[in-house]
């Protein structure tokens, strides 16, 4: 049968099915073991009695679970010298379950060599569904959703993580740290690629760590699997997601559907190349690979075959393995079509939109690719919101107290109206991030002013050169208070930007306990204590992860001021909401120093916003200074009285206490480089912090 495609348990045996539409002959082989280097068993499959369209396919009985497989497929070579090379034991694209690793040879895949004997294998396996009725997704709204971005294999890996030898790196590990995610505060991990992938795509003496090249798009990545067991790769995905949403956390996956290991034309035939090359890339007439992604290819998504594809992967991670969403690497290159050029109603994203499977998951992109498509307001899907990276560039600006930066500070506050037709985003539309896993981590923003990227052996040229960062005096370590103290208050100001201002916020894994990178700010192919998770309390940041804890209930009890469900109405607006009898409406209005008088100049660098209770006064007052200098700030009338809530200037522990302190004078001082809140007493009583 054509249908499913991959490989899947029948009654009598096992149905094998590919796409291969080029393809004039295709060669099915079973192998004894993973570590076998020729095959036991070869089908081969005729034209008329096992293809049906672009389908070559065909039931084998007496195997079961377990069994390995590959393909070799037979065709004319595409324009350019590419596509068909039926040397190379090919990767079955469906396959649940990859084996072979041991004796694996990524090199052997490149050339016209046969790779039999060290080829990777696909591994027949079931195709359960996950049990939602004993672990229901989570379903938390956009409006409490808290992001937090992590490796799988750094977040456990350090001896001191708590997590027994066996578990640490893996899948596993990371349940045993939902504690401590659930203390946190957040609502939702969102983990770095899962899928398999190539560790040798990476130059020599080094391995791709962050998965950023697909080798599948449906087997977990081995490497986080906890024994050597490929089989059990399934089952202990589905165990974090279990545990994950038996304590209220969602799973979002980072998905790189734009390009694959293959890499350009001289990269290695593993997959995809193999059973279609002019179909799943985006090629010229010549056949001359077309890159967007920056890797050497680009996935022809607008192709029926592809989008399939993608569509039966995601749906494999949504209901076999019961992740709640997505988050698409480079997702704005899944939107061109022929020639690269992009669409308006790209037909994978239509499709994806319109399955009643994937209807309740999550969905959110990267709005730019490395062909300069960036696609922030107009992203052309409905449901899929985008990181906003205008957000992370306008925080870093005004808190590194860059001129013309308090305009963009005031925009992203309030939701971004400035790029999104005037109107702030709703919500879900726009992921805020400070720090992501590609750049510098908090600490190595307020630590450096330049990236330190040495230890990948590339003299220095990889990685992001325009950072916004700001190492406040001294490149990297210091030992002078006064700089560290900056420091620590610079880290305060920005998270609490970031968890101030409405939209969906997105946490880096670490921030929170000031994590290092050493001003390394591409550690793709670092897997060392450089780019892992800290956690003795030696290197932690045990003031800073309180701060945040707090912060975060803060956000939570305090939702109806800070992360509306719609925007709240500008002063201008509430006047005219005044006289539609609207006298408990909530709505902003923006200060400088001076109440009802921003200052936008582009010397500025202090602001202020108020949130009203229709007439009765202000319930909420936030203010920013960036200045080299205190400055003072008057406060308007509150309906009830004032408790501060936040001052990053004062010591730990005071700097966001417990209980909100009562404030009486009608105005307020700002440190050099500091940030004030202020609520009102309506509101300060049921402050659980």
């Amino acid at each position: 049968m054509p249908w499913p495609l991959g490989s899947s348990i029948t009654a009598h045996g096992v149905n094998f099915s590919v796409a291969a539409p080029g393809a004039n002959r295709v060669e099915l082989l079973i192998f004894p073991t993973a570590e076998a280097s020729s095959p036991e068993q070869l089908i081969d499959l005729s034209d008329s009695h096992h293809r049906s369209g672009d389908y070559w396919h065909v039931e084998v009985e007496g195997l079961t679970a377990g069994c390995c497989y590959g393909y070799r497929v037979f065709g004319p070579l595409a324009p350019g010298g590419h596509g068909f090379r039926p040397a190379k034991v090919l990767l079955d694209p469906c396959a649940r379950a990859i084996t072979g690793w041991s004796i694996y040879q990524r090199e052997a895949a490149t050339g016209a060599s046969p790779n039999t004997h060290c080829c990777l294998k696909g591994l027949v396996c079931e195709r359960d569904r996950f049990d939602f009725d004993a672990h229901p997704r989570p379903r938390h709204s956009w409006q409490q959703t808290v992001i937090y971005e992590l490796h799988v294999g750094g977040f456990t890996q350090r001896g001191d993580s708590g997590v027994a030898p066996d578990r640490q790196g893996s899948l596993l590990g990371v349940i045993d740290k939902i504690p401590y995610l659930k203390q946190l505060g957040v609502t939702t991990i969102e983990l770095l690629p899962v899928q398999a992938f190539d560790p040798q795509d990476a130059p020599p003496g080094r391995d791709n760590v962050w998965g950023y090249s697909p080798l599948s798009w449906f087997a977990p990545h081995q490497g986080y699997v906890g024994g050597d067991d490929p089989m059990r790769a399934r089952d202990q995905m589905r165990d974090l997601v279990a545990a994950c949403h038996d304590a209220d956390l969602e799973v979002l996956l980072d998905v790189v559907y734009n390009h694959t290991t293959e890499g350009n034309v001289d990269g290695p035939t593993l997959s995809w190349r193999g059973f279609a090359d002019r179909t799943y890339y985006h090629q010229t007439e010549k056949g001359e690979y077309q890159d967007v992604s920056g890797c050497g290819n680009t996935i022809a998504a607008h192709q029926p075959l592809s989008r399939e594809l993608i569509l039966e992967s995601l749906r494999c991670w949504a209901l076999e393995l019961g992740v709640d969403g997505f988050r698409f690497d480079l997702g704005i290159a899944l939107s061109r079509g022929e020639g690269l050029k992009p669409l308006d109603q790209p037909a994978l994203f239509e499709a994806m939109e319109a399955d009643p499977l994937l209807s309740d998951l999550k969905l959110v992109s990267e709005p730019w690719d490395c062909g300069g498509l960036y696609r922030l307001n107009d992203f052309p899907a409905e449901r899929i919101g985008t990181w906003n990276g205008r957000f992370r560039d306008a925080v870093r600006s005004f808190w590194k107290g860059d001129d013309d930066s308090t305009w963009s500070m005031a925009q992203r506050l309030r939701s971004s109206p400035d790029l999104y037709d005037g109107k702030p985003a709703g919500l879900g539309r726009s992921v805020n991030l400070l720090t992501a896993h590609d750049g510098f981590t908090l600490m190595d923003l307020v630590s450096f002013n330049r990236k330190h990227n040495l230890a990948n052996g590339e003299d220095n040229r990889d990685g992001e050169n325009h950072n916004n960062s700001w190492n406040h005096g001294v490149e990297g370590p210091s030992s002078d208070h006064a700089i560290t103290a900056l420091r620590k208050r610079q880290q305060r100001n920005m998270l609490s930007t970031l968890l101030l201002a409405r939209g969906v916020p997105m946490l880096l894994m670490g921030d929170e306990v000031g994590r290092s990178q050493g001003g390394n700010n591409n550690t793709w192919c670092q897997d060392t204590p450089l780019s892992w998770m800290i956690w003795s309390e030696e290197h932690c940041d045990t003031e800073l992860r309180i701060f945040v804890q707090r912060l975060l209930s803060l956000r939570l009890e305090l939702a109806e001021l800070l992360n509306p469900l719609v925007g709240h109405c500008e002063q201008q607006q509430q006047q005219q909401n005044r006289r539609r009898s609207d006298p408990e409406g909530l709505w902003r209005q923006w200060h400088g120093v001076e109440l009802g008088k921003p200052d936008w100049a582009s010397w500025s660098h202090c602001l202020a916003m108020s949130v009203h209770r229709g007439k009765r006064g202000a319930v909420l007052w936030a203010g920013f200074n960036a200045y080299f200098k205190a400055m003072h700030f008057d406060l308007p009338k509150p309906a009830s009285p004032w408790y501060r809530l936040i001052d990053t200037a004062l010591p730990a522990g005071e700097d966001l206490p417990q209980i909100p302190e009562p404030w009486g004078p009608e105005g307020v001082p700002l440190e050099a480089r500091s940030l004030v809140v202020m609520v009102a007493r309506e509101y300060s009583g049921s402050l659980k912090l």
